[in-house]
């Protein structure tokens, strides 16, 4: 079984930074094994080492080894699979429809987000753990995303766009981890 870590807030700012090479080694460190990490912003897929609360873990090691306290949301690569299966939205433009990974089960009310047509055109689905945004006017101009964003939220969340989304999905993919031996 592959997993998926999705970091919140990883190198996107002048703070909180973390080299994928580090990143691998600080995964590797736990004895999780085949560690792959996809592109610049905290998103690391690996073959875990037994059972447990893989988020936790990996991010009490980023902290003991980089003093940064750095949330971690996880999906096995089945589960990341299920979340491209169940995109609501057309992607004509994979900047353009996001997912907010959420760390536990929360409704839209509790996000910020009682009524949805008060941000359109943004458009915004809940599905289990996983909020389904589109943003036809892009990330940076989207009220929505700005509410999440500023918002304290109830649960740790952390946003994708659907390019690395399927990239994720793609890499966690049993079949991706068997063509590469």
């Amino acid at each position: 079984m592959r997993v998926v870590a999705l970091l919140r807030g990883i190198n996107v700012g002048p703070n909180k930074r973390i080299a994928m090479p580090a990143l691998r080694e600080i995964v590797e460190s736990l004895g999780h094994a085949d560690v792959e990490t996809y592109l610049q912003s905290g998103n690391v897929v690996f073959t875990p080492r037994g059972r447990g609360d893989h988020a936790a873990e990996l991010s009490a090691a980023i902290a003991e080894a980089t003093g940064l306290d750095v949330a971690v949301v996880v999906r096995t690569g089945k589960q990341l699979v299920a979340v491209v299966e169940r995109n609501p939205y057309p992607v004509d433009d994979p900047t353009r429809v996001v997912v907010a990974f959420l760390a536990e089960k929360v409704g839209l009310a509790a996000l910020g987000v009682s009524d949805p047509s008060a941000f359109a055109p943004d458009e915004v689905t809940l599905v289990g753990r996983e909020l389904y945004v589109s943003v036809p006017n892009g990330q940076a101009r989207s009220k929505l995303m700005e509410t999440l964003a500023k918002r304290r939220q109830p649960t740790t969340l952390t946003v994708r766009n659907w390019r690395t989304v399927q990239a994720l999905a793609e890499m966690a993919s049993e079949r991706h981890h068997k063509g590469r031996g």
